[in-house]
């Protein structure tokens, strides 16, 4: 018999475990520019702000475990967005899922966006920066949130600009291990916290590959990893090399190989753009791997 065991995430009111199936993150962007869905949800108007509720309700309804709703694109080049408009942009989405009973993260960087989130119902704060900023640990650390810290090389608008390392799976781990000690040590549980090692931010196509190769490696460090790969140019790049390019939303299949080989190796949270996708890529990986481990009857 395996001696696997379920990982927990405890956020602000409830905990989320895999004991049951590995977790689902839907992506709610509520944003213009986003590289794969911007512009569709951004809440420029009521009826923009309804349909962000609406879609992000539907994930719920498919199967995402929590929903995570970003107002900032961070993708490579991306422009900073006041913190005034990110808030306008989030909250009203975030409270009007809340009302309808969703799990919600806030994706940000920005201390006053994670407190504004927080206070309209949200459960944990996902941050590309890893809590690099001191006010956004005592947010968290205050309202008890759940926390992702996610690796990141530079900045939004530079990390692609000649990533380098001495040895990526090391490093990108070493960092992640320091930034969840410094949380710790600053009130935020360990069981509140989850890690992303950030493909895609400040890698190469190299650097992202041995990350998704290194991922065993991750998830044994102690904490829930969570991975988001969803649509990402490493994707794009490799369908281009074999002779079938793709755009992002076309990505779903190819991102379902990184999904079911992320839970192969341990990974405890998938943050996808496709929720139905995943939850059949999931559910059906989840119970090979448990077969495997003796932990279940299979079909």
């Amino acid at each position: 018999m395996s001696d696997w065991s379920p990982i927990t995430w405890r956020l602000r009111s409830r905990t989320l475990t895999t004991a049951d199936h590995t977790l689902i993150m839907g992506v709610l962007n509520v944003t213009p520019d986003s590289f794969s869905d911007g512009g569709r949800f951004f809440p420029d108007d009521t009826v923009a702000v309804d349909a962000a509720i609406v879609h992000g309700r539907a994930m719920y309804e498919q199967g995402a475990d929590i929903v995570d709703v970003g107002g900032e694109s961070t993708r490579p080049g991306a422009t900073a967005v006041p913190e005034d408009e990110e808030v306008d942009r989030v909250v009203p989405v975030v409270a009007g899922l809340v009302d309808e009973g969703v799990v919600v993260s806030v994706d940000t960087t920005k201390p006053a966006v994670a407190r504004a989130a927080l206070d309209a119902g949200a459960e944990a704060v996902n941050d590309v920066t890893a809590l690099g900023d001191p006010a956004m640990v005592a947010a968290c650390a205050e309202a008890g949130a759940g926390v992702v810290l996610m690796h990141m090389q530079g900045a939004p608008r530079t990390m692609q600009i000649d990533p380098r390392y001495d040895d990526v799976l090391a490093d990108v781990g070493s960092a992640l291990r320091a930034w969840a000690g410094r949380a710790e040590a600053s009130g935020i549980a360990h069981d509140r916290i989850c890690l992303d090692p950030g493909i895609g931010f400040g890698k190469t196509p190299a650097h992202n590959l041995a990350l998704l190769c290194g991922l065993d490696d991750l998830a044994g460090m102690g904490y829930p990893i969570v991975l988001g790969a969803s649509r990402k140019s490493l994707l794009g790049a490799i369908l281009e090399r074999a002779g079938h390019p793709a755009s992002p939303e076309a990505r779903d299949p190819a991102t379902g190989a990184t999904l079911a080989l992320a839970i192969r190796a341990g990974v405890g949270v998938l943050r996808v753009h496709n929720v139905a996708a995943a939850v059949q890529v999931g559910r059906v990986a989840d119970a090979i791997v448990r077969f495997s481990r003796g932990d279940d009857e299979g079909a």
